[in-house]
């Protein structure tokens, strides 16, 4: 049977490390909020080390009690290339608007730049530790794009797709027949889209349950309301959401992890101060942050209660003498979320630390990134206009390209925006570089304008104060 294909082969070969059929993980649980038994014992499929990795960590401290249905079978979702857990942050609050109680949904960080180990290996600690927790037989998988690759290869072993009642395959190449052993196939459904340009030929997979969606884009087809609709409906097996909304709650609760970018690597001890702001101009309100955060050895933070319709800034601060801080600019929320990512700087040495080695920092000089969480930025379709200049271009936002994260720096440090694109971006998906020059002026901001929605960051130093980053959700 041919398997999962190695999603961005077709880009870059450097990129075939992210979807290979052994790629690894971050063992960590997501949002359980649930000690396990220690009387529990998984079955011994994985070697010591990585067993014991991956029991070490349940979860961040969980949101308010709810109302929900325990009974549910439990939701794992894996991420695809140089994303992240919280790729699928609207889709667990519209989880948890149908009554999945919030400890029922896990995401699942790995890093899909290491091919160091055995990906099937720690997913597989991962989905059981996640039954112990839960106390549930089964788990409901999910995988996109590249984390598609790996729900395919995870599911081939008949004792790993025993732990699995429905598998959604989410944005990622075709199969010639469902997940599973040969002969004994997982529930599947194969979700597309033909606005998906880096999965151009994504199509039906005999025997799977096959949706085609027409406008999202990649990203999209793993975020939107349709999209939830379909994974929703696969996973209840025909039974349709109440809603696909993010329905709002009167008083929201937060929390997150703070992880390096592109290789999710626990930021341990970082330090998280979150400041409502002025959205008018930036500026923090109040004389101290409304709350200070010391992330824990998994990169977990919080909870915290915040208001609907304020503004925030995030700042985190990893540990250590060579840090750099981040600051993030987000929009209001409206539901509590789980799934809030801090991203900080990787290591120098590592794959993605080399891709950012170049970053010009200087206090004459704002670095900025604007960051779109659930679609990507296509040239004639959006509009993004960022310090006055329309950015959505065939340079910086091209339909095949589709750009989610988009860097604004003076590249050759000269004082002058020359709108060229940087060089160093080249070579991915997803991510585009703009050479443009930012003056810093922390009593100042900068205005980024996504399709008529706006958000103001300060323009902070970058040599002082590290990195600014605007996300819309």
């Amino acid at each position: 049977m041919v398997r999962a294909q190695r999603l961005v082969s077709c880009v870059l070969p450097l990129l075939l490390v992210a979807c290979g059929d052994d790629a690894p993980s971050s063992p960590e649980l997501a949002d359980s909020g649930v000690t396990p038994d220690a009387s529990t014992d998984a079955p011994d499929t994985t070697d010591a080390a990585v067993a014991e990795d991956a029991t070490q960590d349940v979860g961040p401290p969980p949101l308010p009690e709810e109302t929900c249905d325990a009974s549910l079978r439990p939701v794992v979702m894996a991420h695809g290339f140089l994303a992240s857990g919280d790729t699928w942050g609207l889709h667990f609050q519209r989880f948890s608007a149908n009554g999945f109680c919030r400890n029922r949904l896990f995401a699942y960080d790995w890093n899909t730049l290491d091919r160091s180990v055995d990906g099937n290996v720690l997913l597989d600690a991962y989905i059981q530790q996640v039954l112990a927790v839960t106390g549930a037989t089964q788990v409901d998988l999910a995988g996109h794009s590249a984390g598609g690759g790996l729900g395919y290869t995870y599911l081939e072993d008949p004792e790993r797709a025993s732990r699995v009642a429905h598998y959604a395959h989410i944005g990622s190449f075709p199969n010639d027949a469902p997940a599973g052993p040969e002969g004994a196939p997982v529930a599947t459904l194969n979700l597309y889209s033909a606005g998906d340009t880096i999965v151009a030929e994504a199509a039906d997979i005999p025997g799977a349950t096959n949706v085609r969606l027409e406008q999202e884009d990649h990203y999209g087809v793993a975020t939107s309301a349709a999209s939830f609709d379909a994974i929703y409906r696969h996973f209840q097996d025909g039974t349709a959401p109440v809603t696909t909304a993010i329905e709002p709650d009167a008083r929201p609760v937060i929390s997150g992890r703070a992880l390096s970018l592109g290789e999710n690597q626990p930021a341990a001890g970082a330090t998280v101060e979150i400041w409502p702001v002025n959205p008018a101009n930036a500026q923090r309100v109040g004389e101290g942050p409304l709350a200070v955060f010391t992330a824990d050895d998994a990169g977990y933070w919080g909870p915290l209660e915040v208001e609907p319709g304020t503004y925030y800034e995030f700042l985190v601060v990893p540990a250590g003498d060579a840090s750099v801080p981040v600051h993030y600019y987000r929009e209001p929320f409206v539901r509590s979320n789980s799934l809030v990512y801090l991203r900080t700087l990787p290591s120098p040495g590592t794959l993605a630390g080399v891709l950012l080695a170049d970053l010009p920092f200087s206090d004459e000089a704002t670095i900025l990134v604007n960051f779109t969480s659930s679609t990507g930025i296509l040239a004639g379709r959006d509009s993004l206009v960022i310090d006055g200049v329309e950015l959505s271009t065939e340079v910086f936002a091209a339909a095949e390209q589709t750009t989610i994260a988009l860097f604004v720096y003076d590249e050759n440090r000269n004082g002058t925006s020359d709108g060229t694109s940087v060089g160093t971006f080249s070579g991915f998906p997803f991510l585009k570089g703009v050479d443009r020059f930012l003056p810093a002026d922390p009593a100042g901001f900068v205005e980024v304008n996504l399709n008529g929605r706006v958000l103001r960051a300060a323009r902070w130093p970058s040599a002082s104060d590290g990195v600014t980053i605007t996300i819309f959700d």
